[in-house]
């Protein structure tokens, strides 16, 4: 007696965009390098900072790497920016 679980999801795959190719993710990357060399913070000092290697940081920054809003605001609060200014940009 085997168990199926299957929660109403269809066998069919759907192809997702990744959020890291759409518009306003971009620009969210891109307004934390501006912030990062703004405050003359390289990405190794960043990545010291988050105790985190330097392609943790190259990465996030040439968009190979999802960044979720716990990594976010650890970068921000490394940066010493206030994120809400980093969103209010990216509304803009």
């Amino acid at each position: 007696m085997g168990l199926s679980l299957s929660f109403g999801l269809s066998k069919k795959k759907v192809k997702k965009m990744k959020s890291i190719y759409k518009k306003n993710y971009q620009k969210l990357t891109a307004l934390l390098v501006a912030a990062r060399k703004q405050t003359g913070i390289t990405q190794q000092a960043l990545a010291e900072a988050l105790n985190k290697p330097q392609s943790y940081i190259a990465k996030i920054e040439n968009n190979e790497r999802r960044l979720d809003i716990i990594e976010f605001m650890m970068i921000c609060e490394a940066l010493n920016i206030q994120y809400q200014n980093i969103l209010e940009q990216l509304k803009e």
